[in-house]
């Protein structure tokens, strides 16, 4: 494969920056998914969340968990990427394409759910853990090793949908666009394909990224039996609009993530002499 070591450092520094520039939208958003308003009758959205944030704990409590987060990413993101480029199809066949991009999702997800699983435990609650090799530990303690993959089903099904949506999307609509003559491979054929992934990356995932960050907050008193236990109950106790708590907070940090990815990605490679992704 060509360049695949360089492929892996410039996905991991490209998904650090979009990570970095997003990072309190994606804490927001998992307070608010976190969030039963069933139980307090206090409705919420994501600015009314971080402003409390904010006001309880500080303005650099918008960054607790950043580093599990960056850490998830020098797994994640590089395996994700260099897998799809590996199983993806020759031809244009979305459905294989679409196939590609979720078993590389679930199989990045699955190495990087321990990273995953601190960062939404300190963002859950960022009072109890000092950082993340402290959050590390009292889990291994209190849950043993097994408890690091606390939820790595749920978030499995997500990685699923989510690379289905983006990596697809990305690829078939840059293709689309390149092909109809809309633009050459530059800046804004990047930009319009990054939009279009976001969008339909979070309509597929908001649903299973409700169910990830609900399981995985859970300690030893295991409130879910299982992801769909906590589908069924979200929907029963809060409504089936629930599933799509986070929607706009989601949409809001995919968008800017995507595009500050991509274009990073893809300048990344342009610079090292390689072909578009």
């Amino acid at each position: 494969m060509e360049g695949g070591p360089q492929k892996l450092l410039m996905a991991a520094a490209s998904a650090a920056a979009a990570e970095t520039a997003t990072f309190p939208i994606d804490l927001a958003k998992t307070r608010l998914q976190l969030h039963n308003e069933s139980l307090t009758r206090r409705p919420t959205n994501a600015f009314r969340v971080a402003s409390d944030l904010v006001r309880s704990e500080g303005l650099l409590s918008l960054y607790r968990g950043l580093s599990p987060a960056l850490l998830r990413h020098l797994f994640y993101t590089p395996l994700r990427i260099v897998s799809y480029e590996l199983l993806r199809p020759s031809s244009d066949s979305l459905a294989s394409r679409a196939f590609a991009g979720g078993a590389s999702g679930v199989l990045a997800q699955v190495v990087a759910s321990p990273a995953d699983l601190v960062k939404v435990r300190m963002q859950a609650d960022g009072r109890r853990y000092s950082s993340a090799p402290d959050a590390l530990m009292k889990i291994v303690r209190s849950e043993g090793l097994g408890g690091l993959w606390r939820g790595v089903v749920p978030n499995a099904q997500r990685a699923f949908l989510v690379n289905m949506g983006e990596l697809t999307c990305y690829d078939y609509s840059k293709r689309r666009i390149l092909n109809g003559g809309l633009c050459e491979d530059n800046l804004y054929a990047h930009t319009l394909a990054s939009v279009a992934s976001g969008l339909c990356s979070t309509m597929m995932s908001c649903p299973a990224d409700v169910v990830k960050t609900r399981m995985m907050n859970q300690g030893v008193e295991r409130v879910y039996r299982g992801s769909l236990d906590c589908l069924v109950r979200t929907v029963r106790a809060e409504g089936f609009g629930a599933l799509w708590k986070g929607f706009f907070p989601t949409w809001a940090r995919l968008g800017p993530w995507q595009f500050v990815f991509w274009v990073s990605y893809e300048q990344l490679r342009r610079a090292a002499g390689m072909s578009s992704f």
